[in-house]
C-alpha cells in the first residue's frame, strides 16, 4: 500500500512538474501570437518533449502501477532539479554571484548529461518490452501498451539517445541472428520483430504523412 502511494505521489509530482513547463511555454507563445493552430499545430505540440512526457506522466498515474516506469523520470527529475536550482534558486540567495556550488553543478550537468541519457533510452526501451511481457500475462492493459509504443516512437523519432540505442539493440540482435547456436525459430522471430517495427515506423511517420498531406492539397 505504501509503495502505491509513493508511486502516486511521484508521478504526480513529475505531471504536475511538466505540466507547468508546458504552461508557461504555451501561455508565452499564446500571448505573443504564435501559438502553433490547426492539424500541424497540434502535431507540433504533440512533438513537445515536455507535452509527451507530461502525457506519459498522466498514463503511469492512472494504470497499473509499473514501478520500472520511476526509473527514467528519476533520472530526468534529478538534471531538472539541479538545473533549476543552478538558474533560479542559487541566483535567487545569492543574486549577481556565481558561488563554488553553482559551478559544480554546471560541470557535473555537462559531464554526466550525455551519459545519462543514454541511460533513459535504455531504460525506456527495457520499459517497453517489461510492458509488453506484462500485457501479455494481462497484468497491464493493452491501452498502456499503445500509449507507450506511441511515446516511445515519438522519442524515437526526437532524441539521437533512443535512436542509437534502438541501433545498437538492432546490431546485437543480427549478430545473435548469424550465430549458428542460436536456435532457428528465435532468428525467425527476430526478422519477424525487425519486419514488424519498421512498417510500423514507417507508417507512423509523421513528417512524411503530413508531406502528402500537404502535396495533395497543392495538387
Amino acid at each position: 500500500m505504501g509503495a502505491t502511494i509513493a508511486y502516486r505521489l511521484a508521478f504526480l509530482s513529475a505531471a504536475a512538474t511538466y505540466g507547468i513547463v508546458v504552461y508557461k511555454a504555451y501561455r508565452a507563445r499564446f500571448r505573443a501570437g504564435t501559438m502553433p493552430t490547426g492539424q500541424q499545430g497540434f502535431i507540433k505540440i504533440l512533438g513537445d518533449e515536455n507535452v509527451q512526457y507530461l502525457l506519459m506522466a498522466f498514463a503511469w498515474l492512472y494504470s497499473k502501477p509499473v514501478y520500472f516506469a520511476l526509473l527514467p523520470f528519476t533520472v530526468y527529475s534529478t538534471f531538472h532539479f539541479l538545473t533549476y536550482v543552478r538558474t533560479n534558486i542559487i541566483p535567487t540567495i545569492t543574486p549577481g554571484a556565481q558561488p563554488g556550488l553553482a559551478e559544480a553543478i554546471n560541470k557535473f550537468v555537462k559531464k554526466n548529461y550525455d551519459a545519462s541519457m543514454h541511460l533513459v533510452a535504455h531504460l525506456e526501451i527495457l520499459l517497453w518490452a517489461r510492458v509488453f511481457l506484462y500485457v501479455l500475462v494481462l497484468q497491464n492493459s493493452w491501452l498502456l501498451l499503445v500509449v507507450y509504443t506511441f511515446f516511445l516512437r515519438a522519442r524515437y523519432a526526437q532524441s539521437v539517445f533512443v535512436k542509437d540505442a534502438m541501433k545498437g539493440l538492432e546490431l546485437r540482435g543480427d549478430a545473435l541472428s548469424v550465430d549458428a547456436r542460436v536456435p532457428e525459430g528465435a532468428k525467425t522471430a527476430w526478422g519477424i520483430a525487425k519486419t514488424l517495427v519498421k512498417r510500423f515506423g514507417e507508417m507512423t511517420d509523421v513528417g512524411k504523412m503530413m508531406g502528402v498531406q500537404q502535396s495533395v492539397k497543392k495538387e
